[in-house]
């Protein structure tokens, strides 16, 4: 009986080391380290910033107050040329008896690139990277200036005059005015130096 408990804690001892050599031999496997996939860019369903950005001049009329226009059998058309420059600083403002047109109330324009009414004279600004339009302003002051409708982005500047003043530009995310900028930086810089607003013909009583 005695012998057959040895044998039998003998067998037992030996089953325990087989085992423990068993486990210390299997190859341990590397832990899988989970892969971080980089967030694709949002830029509004286009490819990149500066596509959503000309979309959105597109889409919200800058041209249509930025770009000169020049005359055709069916009225005027942009002229590609001069696209986003502003209105051209040697072409005078629209003729009109200034005083009779303030004093109705009336808003006055020949070209789109220059407004008469109540508040003066307005004239589109140059938004083409030239020096002498947005070259060297930042996306700070450009974001800044269209949120606050402040020219050229600079707190303590002058407000932005009619049409832009009105313009619902204002409204947009700082995403959307980050991409319009990203365009402007793409497009012909053209030299135009914008023309500055005149103040009322009528003197405010």
């Amino acid at each position: 009986m005695r012998k057959s408990y040895l044998l039998l804690i003998t067998g037992l001892v030996f089953a325990a080391i087989c085992f423990t050599g068993c486990a210390n031999n299997k190859t341990e496997e590397p832990a899988t380290k989970p892969t971080t996939v980089a967030e694709k860019p949002n830029f509004g369903g286009f490819e990149t910033q500066a596509k959503w950005g000309e979309h959105l001049v597109t889409i919200v009329g800058c041209n249509d107050c930025h770009t000169p226009k020049k005359m055709t059998p069916m009225g005027p058309v942009d002229d590609s040329t001069l696209m986003l420059s502003g209105h051209p600083e040697t072409l005078p403002a629209p003729e009109v008896d200034r005083k009779a047109t303030e004093s109705k109330g009336l808003v006055v324009t020949a070209d789109f690139t220059s407004w008469v009414g109540p508040w003066g004279i307005s004239y589109s600004a140059n938004l083409t990277p030239d020096p002498s339009g947005t070259g060297s302003w930042t996306e700070e002051q450009f974001v800044y200036a269209l949120r606050n409708s402040i020219s050229k982005g600079i707190a303590g500047g002058r407000h932005l005059m009619p049409p832009m003043s009105m313009m619902p530009v204002k409204h947009m995310s700082d995403d959307e005015l980050k991409a319009i900028f990203a365009y402007l930086r793409t497009i012909k810089p053209i030299k135009n130096n914008s023309v500055q607003p005149t103040p009322p013909a009528l003197a405010r009583k």
